[in-house]
């Protein structure tokens, strides 16, 4: 068998995976890339090690070794993803930029009229009552 098959082949699904963790927008795919370019990493492990017949049969080793970590990437990616999807409503990448939580109830309002009263109610917030309106509308 000729190593130039499983190398060009290789090389067109890192390709191919490239793009797609380049280009995408969604999360999910851009996972799905990533498996790509794990898969073509298995198939040089495996096509090299048929070639130099290897006794100890690293590159299979080495392919299990790496397919356990692609399960194991999967099953965290996925539970990122979903638990972003949960919260913001969209697993688009670029709006996953401000990850940060704000909470609009923990900052005080500015004065108009420029008092500086302390002791008016109305322009005391409170950080737990900001929370918990944050909660009710979540619920």
């Amino acid at each position: 068998m000729h190593l130039a098959y499983p190398a060009v082949l290789a090389a067109l699904l890192f390709c191919t995976g490239l793009y797609g963790v380049l280009a995408r927008r969604n999360a999910i795919l851009v996972l799905m890339s990533v498996e790509l370019m794990l898969n073509a990493v298995n198939l040089n492990l495996v096509a090299f090690d048929v070639w130099l017949r290897d006794a100890l049969h690293s590159g299979q080793a080495l392919t299990l070794f790496t397919i356990a970590i692609a399960a194991a990437e999967i099953g965290i990616g996925l539970a990122i993803v979903l638990a972003v999807y949960r919260n913001r409503g969209s697993s688009d990448i670029d709006r996953l930029r401000d990850t940060a939580e704000t909470d609009d109830a923990e900052q005080l309002p500015d004065d108009p009229d420029g008092s500086d009263d302390a002791d008016a109610p109305e322009h005391q917030a409170t950080a737990p009552a900001g929370k918990a309106k944050k909660a009710e509308a979540t619920a």
